[in-house]
């Protein structure tokens, strides 16, 4: 009868001839700690800068590489202040990990562009606003002889008002979404060089 081994005995035997890759390991932790890291420096809690010295040479690259992937994923166009206010600590933060000189000039260039988005953005609701109140007001009017009392319709509860707005609104994303695609392979490029 043959011998009967426990599921350990069997996964040290499959795993016997591998070895653990120690700078592999360090390399991971270290790329997680930037993404730590970089998620720390958007809510405000943390200096990039003197984290990356604080880091032994050997983990720079990784801690870089971390730092980079999420703050990258915030050159985005944002819904309002706050997000631009967001996007642009993002690039701040970018500029301590991407060395080149023409960074900081493309990334204040996309930071124009995010303004304007939000300036056409807030006129854009506006006009749509003010072409949709005369359907709205017909509606009501419709509803409140139907009820036989006044009725009020916030356009934010109204499908087709929704439908309308999402339909214009994503329209005008769509006319700046190729220039936020290039800022970030922009960025990109320039911080693999």
């Amino acid at each position: 009868m043959g011998v009967i081994k426990t599921a350990l005995e069997i996964a040290l035997e499959r795993t016997e001839g591998v070895k653990s890759d120690k700078s592999g390991i360090a390399q991971y932790e270290a790329r997680q700690k930037g993404k730590k890291l970089a998620n720390e420096y958007l809510n405000g809690d943390t200096d990039i800068k003197d984290a990356i010295k604080k880091t032994p040479a050997g983990e720079q690259d990784s801690l870089k590489q971390g730092i980079f992937d999420i703050l990258s994923a915030q050159i985005q166009l944002p819904l309002s202040q706050e997000d631009a206010k967001k996007v642009e600590k993002a690039g701040k933060g970018l500029e301590e990990v991407i060395k080149s000189k023409e960074f900081p000039v493309m990334f204040s260039q996309f930071i124009r562009l995010v303004s304007q988005f939000l300036q056409e953005s807030s006129q854009y609701e506006q006009a749509i606003r003010q072409q949709y109140a005369p359907k709205l007001r017909q509606k009501e009017e419709e509803l409140s002889r139907r009820y036989g009392r006044e009725v009020r319709i916030d356009p934010a509860q109204d499908p087709e008002f929704i439908a309308f707005y999402n339909q214009h609104m994503n329209a005008l994303k769509g006319n700046y979404e190729s220039v936020v695609l290039q800022a970030r392979e922009e960025a990109r490029r320039m911080f693999t060089e």
